[in-house]
């Protein structure tokens, strides 16, 4: 069973709480759903949560709501923590490059300050 966590900054903003608070109650309950099949299944559907290519070990929770697509940004630590940090609406067909990037960042600042 995985364990997922939010990232939170040094100022303990926690910026993936921000963005489902920003949710309608239906979207917010579908991605909590699917953060609960991550959670329990042994084998996450790729439809739900995949590996982004070119990337150092981020990954991309994937929801679907009607035409509404959401996407959460995290990694791995420890096994089977899972870290988000950062979620958004995605519009187009990649993942924007600058929310790799903040998830990379975020990334960076997590496990520096976890290693203190």
């Amino acid at each position: 069973m995985r364990e997922i966590i939010f990232y939170r900054s040094e100022s303990n903003n926690c910026p993936v709480e921000d963005f489902l608070d920003s949710l309608t109650d239906p979207q917010a309950q579908k991605i909590l759903w699917v953060l609960r099949l991550i959670q329990e299944l042994d084998q996450i559907p790729r439809q739900y949560f995949k590996k982004l290519v070119n990337t150092d070990n981020i990954w991309e929770v994937r929801v679907q709501l009607g035409n509404n697509i959401f996407r959460l940004l995290g990694f791995f630590d420890q096994g089977n923590l899972v870290i988000l940090t950062n979620g958004f609406s995605k519009k187009t067909q990649k993942t924007p490059s600058q929310e790799i990037k903040l998830a990379q960042k975020r990334q960076q600042d997590y496990l520096s300050r976890r290693s203190k």
